[in-house]
């Protein structure tokens, strides 16, 4: 296969202890009215007092919104653009958590192109550019500061649902590790393990021919050359400092590490995409009302198993990012030894081991079995095929605990 890659990326990426000092000249570039979505408690600190200041400072106008919900409730994304009525901004920025950034790219789709949000779900549902969205995460997971996607809760259906395009790709993502500092442990955890699962479903995600359609008929076009090399990034970094943030949330270094592993995972599967951990995740979450890197966390070392026999090299390339030293051993058994480190990393951290632990009932491992496989943008990305026979005996076994069957 002859050599391909693609990736889609904010036009301005800034990194660093203190970026968040850049945000009122990088916010000049985009106009001087400002929407910022946020969620209240960030609202009440005194560093968003800070950046208030620095905004206005700066001669930028600002609503703010500060009452984002968990997980962004499809309503509340209509009640915030109906308050601003004739504020007419000339920017987003979303400043938080994921669900944060995902309020202020869906805000700034219906500021620009009206309609409802279910008029968006799916691939490729946005005709045009949204107003600029700047992205300044507080948290490190969900790598949304890069990512051409927005995840929202629709209370007509069971499952979240995802608009995807890369007109929702953010202008600029701001990410100050300092952020993070007073992030709990576990949250730190959680977000830190959907990181972790983002880079690895990236990495292991299934290659394709590199045709010139492939990109422009497809969000998430499998893994690359490019998103390769994001994703081992994030591997090493996440891999080596993710249980110290968490033993240690003052460790600016470890803190630093992790949120530069989420921001790379993120521009990997922004492009590569993820696969089965998370299309499980979906109707899982949705019965077990469990934190979405919780869930797709607890299914990653059970969907590697199921995967060792499509992708063991890739699974080993994955272990040597950990950390694992291959010492002579083939790639079969350094992608065992893989999965047995991944398990052992969030057992660590406090990663709940089983679906039955997460409150799944086991009469509705079948229905979820059905809700995932149904999933195809995430099941096509997997790469080893399921069936739905495949896909009972995979959840049964994170049911059961039994990594074992996983692999059958």
């Amino acid at each position: 296969m002859t050599l391909f890659a693609a990736l889609r990326l904010p036009g301005e990426i800034l990194f660093g202890k203190g970026q968040r000092h850049a945000l009122a000249r990088v916010a000049q570039k985009h106009g001087k009215r400002a929407l910022i979505c946020t969620d209240e408690r960030f609202a009440g600190t005194e560093i968003f007092a800070e950046i208030r200041s620095s905004l206005a400072a700066a001669g930028i106008a600002l609503h703010v919104h500060d009452r984002v919900a968990p997980d962004v409730p499809r309503d509340s994304v209509g009640a915030c653009v109906s308050e601003i009525g004739d504020f007419a901004p000339d920017m987003v920025i979303g400043i938080g958590g994921g669900s944060c950034l995902d309020m202020a790219k869906c805000a700034a789709l219906l500021i620009s192109h009206g309609g409802a949000l279910s008029d968006y779900y799916g691939e490729f549902k946005v005709p045009g550019p949204v107003l600029p969205v700047i992205a300044v995460p507080t948290t490190a997971g969900t790598g949304s500061e890069v990512t051409p996607v927005a995840v929202i809760s629709d209370p007509d259906r069971t499952l979240k649902v995802g608009i995807s395009s890369p007109h929702l790709i953010a202008a600029a993502a701001i990410c100050d590790p300092d952020l993070t500092l007073t992030c709990p442990a576990g949250l730190t955890a959680i977000a830190g393990a959907d990181a972790l699962t983002h880079a690895i479903e990236a990495y292991t995600a299934v290659r394709r021919e590199g045709s010139a359609e492939l990109a422009q008929n497809h969000v998430f076009i499998g893994k690359s050359d490019l998103s390769d090399q994001l994703a081992l990034y994030a591997i090493r970094l996440i891999g080596r400092s993710l249980e110290r943030a968490c033993a240690d949330g003052s460790d600016e270094a470890a803190r630093a590490d992790v949120m530069m592993g989420a921001l790379a995972a993120g521009a990997a599967f922004g492009t590569a995409g993820t696969a089965a951990a998370h299309a499980i995740q979906y109707p899982a979450g949705a019965l077990t009302h469990t934190a979405h890197g919780l869930g797709v966390a607890t299914m990653l070392p059970y969907v590697l198993n199921y995967n060792r026999k499509a992708a063991s090299a890739e699974i080993a390339d994955v272990g040597e990012a950990l950390g694992l030293v291959p010492a002579g051993r083939s790639k079969e058994v350094l992608a065992e030894a893989t999965i047995e480190e991944v398990a052992r990393l969030f057992a660590a951290i406090g990663i709940t081991r089983t679906l039955a632990a997460l409150g799944l009932p086991e009469e509705r491992i079948d229905w979820t079995a059905e809700q995932a496989l149904g999933i195809d943008r995430l099941i096509k990305n997997n790469p080893r095929p399921f069936d739905l026979s495949a896909m009972k005996r995979l959840i049964r076994a994170a049911f059961d605990g039994d990594l074992s069957a996983a692999a059958q």
